[in-house]
């Protein structure tokens, strides 16, 4: 009887140390996958940009001009939907509506904060 109960408290000691590792893990590989997916789309709105010299009204230009097969998704929402940043002219441009509509970034919806201490809409 004592040995069952060393062995589960040798068990439990290992797992009070694992878990934590475990979900740091997680939460570590969910920002490398959000990283690369911003990095992505951001590259896929430059190129769209580059070519058309204007920017896409909506992400969904990006896949019909074939610079990306789909959206990603955000691994931390789990949807494939993205706060967009639409270009904002200086006051000293000509203000041209077109334009106006174009995302130049994109954002996670996300609130919380990251591993860094940063939060994952300001990546």
């Amino acid at each position: 009887m004592v040995e069952v109960l060393i062995v589960l408290t040798i068990i439990g000691i290992l797992v009070a140390i694992i878990l934590p590792i475990h979900r740091t893990a997680i939460t570590r590989a969910r920002e490398a996958v959000l990283k690369e997916n911003l990095f992505q789309i951001r590259d896929a709105i430059s190129k769209y940009y580059y070519y058309k010299k204007q920017y896409p009204t909506s992400l969904d230009d990006l896949v019909t001009s074939k610079l990306m097969r789909v959206i990603p998704i955000d691994p931390l929402v789990k949807k494939a939907k993205w706060d967009v940043v639409h270009f904002e002219p200086e006051e000293m441009d000509d203000f041209d509506p077109e334009i106006a509509e174009g995302i130049i970034d994109v954002k996670s919806f996300c609130q919380r904060k990251a591993l860094d201490g940063s939060k994952y809409n300001e990546w």
